[in-house]
């Protein structure tokens, strides 16, 4: 097993049974997780909801297909390594593909010892060489194992806390408004105002009061210094 994906969780995003089923006992073996999803639709969804590492996907899926939701998955995480499967080789794919900011794009049908070192060397250049986001004030963000770290010490999160913080973290800076916030913590639930408030007090009393800012009535953020 690969020592750099072996801590990793993948989506794979493949609309033909066969396919999905070859891939999947590749990548079983080589990381900690795999979620599949038969199309882009599917695949965006649990995207929000398992917030995976690396996707591995198809391009031409009923609904929404590869490039496209690879667009959307790009504006949630930008960071986020996108490889494309294709058995086509189109100048207009490759150059949406290009526009997107597809990490790889690889032509099916795969060998799977290529298939696999370059999924490592796009995970090497991704995210090991990237996986520690520094915040402030003795805050960090491991992206690999997931987890908040305050002074050298892992904060314990609940897997909603957790895709809370990554999604603030991953918009660093920035305000995330509560519509976005609702559909990466609560996918497919309903969910008030008034338990969005309990729920973001629940994660403050564990990771600090000053960590995340409220700019009422419109989001949460994590500001670029924490005093």
């Amino acid at each position: 097993m690969s020592r750099i994906l072996k801590n990793l969780t993948v989506l794979l995003v493949e609309n033909n049974s066969d396919s999905r089923k070859i891939i999947y006992d590749i990548l079983i073996d080589n990381f900690e997780k795999v979620i599949t999803a038969q199309n882009g639709d599917e695949g965006l969804k649990k995207f929000k909801k398992y917030n995976p590492n690396m996707v591995i996907t198809d391009v031409f899926m009923p609904i929404i297909d590869g490039l496209d939701m690879a667009k959307c998955i790009k504006e949630i995480s930008k960071d986020t390594p996108i490889i494309i499967l294709s058995t086509h080789c189109e100048k207009e794919t490759l150059l949406k593909a290009i526009d997107v900011g597809i990490d790889k794009f690889l032509i099916k049908p795969i060998i799977p010892g290529d298939f696999l070192a370059t999924i490592e060397n796009v995970a090497k250049n991704k995210i090991e060489t990237t996986n520690i986001i520094k915040i402030g004030n003795g805050y960090s963000f491991n992206k690999i194992k997931r987890v908040l770290i305050r002074e050298g010490v892992e904060i314990s999160l609940t897997k909603k806390e957790l895709a809370f913080v990554s999604l603030l973290i991953k918009r660093f800076g920035t305000l995330v408004l509560h519509d976005e916030i609702k559909s990466v913590v609560w996918v497919g639930e309903s969910v008030t105002e008034a338990a969005i408030r309990t729920f973001v007090k629940r994660v403050r009393d564990k990771v600090g009061s000053s960590f995340i800012k409220n700019v009422p009535g419109l989001g949460y953020k994590i500001e670029r210094k924490i005093s």
